[in-house]
């Protein structure tokens, strides 16, 4: 009789370790970030940075043209738009064109996430400079948190954020600035320091959007002018990116990209782009890690920040270092946990943090990798139900498309 071959018990896995941010990705500020493409058109259509009150520079280069179109989708994060070429197949046949014919993607800049990145798009800056730094942040002048998306509660726009857009630049300069998108958002705080300068028409229909942003094109010699499209962001929220309904979203994004293209006039550059990507986050306890529930992570916390994959966390005095210790053990292998020293040094929010903007970013910033995220059942129940979320450093976050049709 043949012996039976003796069982050994499977050894546990051992414990992740801490990720280490240094090696969280940083986006390419001064050479291909958002903040970095509408200075690259404005140069050139021929208006060169010079002085304090002008455009800021970047390194990056694009092929002139007299009339430019900016068709910004919100949530188009270029691995997911890699991932489904039957569903864009227009914007697929473009991926060779991006970021100057190298195909390769931008990056959006940190956090990812919509309030930040259409601040970069606007004012050419990063982060770190224009100071809108995540979803919500801490206002040092009142000590309350700012939801910077919905302006809550209210702050004085311009305070916020002094610096000119490069559409009012653009326009000063004789370059016809315009932005076309839903009328809701003509008189947003967020537009009056992001997008404003020029004309704001506001169109409720999406198609008719696009047609209205090429008449705009063809209405001058020289144009800028912007247009935006939201609910594929909407979609991947609440139905994630792997979802049919999101997937539909994306076809419609498709072909409003492809109408847009079809009618621009002779002379004429589209740039489609987003401010961020997007990833699905899992509905278990292994990878959503619940700050109202988790006495480890609630410890010397006095407000928390940002959204389920970036953290602004501001601490109570001296208590900084213990808490993203802890942070780092408890989230070891999910998240880049740095203080704000290191965020800063590692040039998170860019290379320059203006003084007016240090103290709104958190004590302690974190990082999400992977699929997970910090959530807060009871003081975000929204938030936290959500499928698809970003705001990290990671590719599926911070890659984005820069796709070209020129006329």
């Amino acid at each position: 009789m043949a012996q039976a071959a003796t069982e050994h018990p499977q050894e546990p896995e051992p414990d992740p370790e801490p990720l280490d941010p240094r090696t969280a990705p940083v986006p390419r500020y001064g050479s291909a970030s958002l903040s970095d493409l509408l200075p690259a058109v404005v140069a050139a259509q021929g208006l060169s940075p010079a002085g304090e009150e002008q455009v800021p520079r970047t390194e990056l280069r694009l092929e002139p043209a007299d009339r430019v179109c900016v068709f910004l989708v919100d949530g188009l994060g270029w691995e997911v738009l890699r991932a489904h070429p039957e569903e864009a197949p227009f914007l697929t046949s473009l991926l060779d064109t991006s970021l100057g014919g190298t195909g390769t993607a931008l990056t959006s800049g940190f956090p990812s996430t919509t309030a930040t990145s259409l601040a970069s798009v606007g004012t050419g800056l990063a982060p770190g400079m224009h100071g809108l730094p995540g979803y919500t942040a801490l206002d040092p002048d009142t000590g309350r948190l700012m939801n910077q998306l919905r302006w809550q509660p209210w702050t004085e726009p311009h305070a916020w954020q002094p610096y000119p857009t490069v559409f009012q630049l653009a326009d000063a300069a004789g370059i016809t600035a315009s932005q076309v998108s839903a009328p809701h958002f003509e008189h947003t705080p967020l537009t009056r320091v992001a997008l404003s300068g020029g004309t704001f028409y506001g169109v409720l229909s999406a198609e008719e959007r696009m047609d209205r942003a090429a008449a705009q094109l063809a209405a001058a010699d020289r144009a800028l002018v912007y247009t935006y499209y939201a609910e594929l962001d909407g979609h991947g929220h609440r139905y994630g990116v792997d979802s049919d309904a999101w997937r539909g979203q994306l076809m419609y994004v498709d072909r409003l990209a492809q109408r847009l293209a079809e009618q621009l006039p002779p002379r004429s550059a589209l740039y489609v782009t987003a401010d961020h990507g997007m990833v699905d986050v899992p509905l278990t306890d292994r990878v959503r890690f619940d700050v109202d529930e988790d006495w480890e992570l609630s410890a010397g916390l006095a407000q928390l920040g940002g959204e389920g994959r970036m953290r602004h966390l501001y601490v109570v005095p001296g208590a900084a270092r213990d808490v993203a210790s802890v942070w780092r053990e408890v989230l070891a292998g999910h998240a880049w946990v740095a203080t704000r020293e290191e965020a800063v040094a590692l040039g998170w929010f860019g290379p320059r943090i203006d003084d007016r903007v240090r103290a709104r970013i958190g004590d302690v910033v974190v990082a999400m990798s992977g699929d997970a995220a910090v959530v807060a059942t009871e003081r975000e129940p929204k938030e936290s139900a959500l499928i698809g979320m970003h705001g990290s450093a990671t590719p599926a976050e911070q890659l984005i498309p820069l796709l070209e049709v020129r006329t």
